[in-house]
Order: C-alpha cells, then sequence, then structure tokens
C-alpha cells in the first residue's frame, strides 16, 4: 500500500532552490573538520578487504557494509541538520535534493545528480565517488561486491531517524564498468513520531 505517502510525494525543485542547496553544501563543507582524504580512502579499503578475508561470502560483506553505514547514518543525522540548519522537508523530492547536494558535500566533499522515477523513489548519480580512488575489483568480485555500499547504510539509517524508512540498493557502479556510481532509493514508509505516554 502506498497509502502512507500520501501526503509525502515528489514535488519538482526549482533550479533556485537547487543552487539554495548547492550553496549551503558548499558552507556546510567548508565548517566541517577535515582528514586526509586519501587516508579515509585507505582506511575503508582495509576494512573491505578484511571483512572478505573474515566473512568469504561477498554477500554478506555487502549486508555487513550496509550495516556498518545504517550504523553510522544514525549518528550522523544530528550533526548533519545542526551544522547544515536544515528544517524539515516537505516532500521525498526536496529530501533527494538535500542529500545529493548538502550531505554528500558536507561529509564527502561531492555533489551527485538525482533523477526521479516516482513519487517515491529517485536514482541519485556519483559521477565522482572518492570511496572508489585507487580502487580496482579483481574479476571475481565484477558485479558481486557492492563495494561502496555503506553509503546505502548511511542514507537508510540517516533517513530512518527522521521518520523516513527507505530501501537503498547501488545499481551501478564505476568499479564494474559503468559511466557512474548510482544508488536508488524508494520511500517505504513515513514513520508517526512515538512519544512516551506521561503515565508509563
Amino acid at each position: 500500500s502506498q497509502s502512507f505517502c500520501a501526503v509525502y510525494v515528489m514535488a519538482s525543485v526549482s533550479i533556485q532552490d537547487q543552487k539554495r542547496l548547492s550553496s549551503k553544501g558548499d558552507t556546510a563543507f567548508a565548517n566541517m573538520e577535515k582528514v586526509n582524504c586519501e587516508l579515509f580512502v585507505m582506511t575503508y579499503g582495509a576494512i573491505v578487504i578484511q571483512l572478505v578475508k573474515d566473512i568469504g561470502d561477498v554477500a554478506k560483506v555487502n549486508t555487513r557494509l550496509e550495516a556498518m553505514g545504517y550504523n553510522i547514518g544514525m549518528r550522523l543525522i544530528d550533526e548533519f541538520l545542526s551544522k547544515a540548519q536544515i528544517k524539515r522537508c516537505k516532500n521525498f523530492q526536496e529530501t533527494a535534493e538535500l542529500i545529493a547536494r548538502v550531505g554528500l558535500k558536507m561529509f564527502l566533499g561531492v555533489e551527485g545528480s538525482i533523477k526521479s522515477k516516482d513519487d517515491t523513489t529517485f536514482y541519485m548519480d556519483l559521477s565522482n565517488n572518492p570511496l572508489n580512488d585507487f580502487v580496482e575489483l579483481p574479476p571475481q568480485f565484477k558485479g558481486k561486491l557492492n563495494y561502496c555500499n555503506l553509503l546505502c547504510g548511511v542514507i537508510r539509517g540517516s533517513l530512518e531517524m527522521v521518520q523516513l524508512r527507505v530501501q537503498c540498493v547501488y545499481t551501478k557502479s564505476v568499479l564494474n564498468g559503468d559511466d557512474c556510481d548510482q544508488i536508488k532509493v524508494s520511500l517505504e514508509e513515513v514513520l508517526e513520531d512515538v512519544f512516551a505516554d506521561d503515565d508509563d
């Protein structure tokens, strides 16, 4: 049933709003503490390699990377909302643009581009994903290992903390020979705020 999404639908985001969000992303990125990019990329690569060695099963490695990202996303959202000074989004399209133009810029230093499929689904293209730097997948892992699946988890975890339950999947990767990295995000449920009863 899509009834839960009835009041949270896609609406076009104007060029002016896109520029405003890009500017907000630049400001948020400038205010973030920086870490050495190469060190970050190499550390992430070492984690993926160790998971492959320890687990063996590539599908389980993909699941573990997504779970790690989910936990990170649940913690990053507070910093994102406070430093980027974000108000509640009006619809899923605005949420998509916010992730692509502010969230990614703030934490990875790059912007994504959004392609909307329908009211509850969007595709986010990354023409430049720093996590892919210095990486070449061995033939046996191409098309199987979602090397950057951590990002799917980060998106899912952060959105769930703002009452949006989504499914995120990697649909393209330059490591597999595609023209860009692409993440598909589908809205599954708009969660209701739950408040504790004072009588409990």
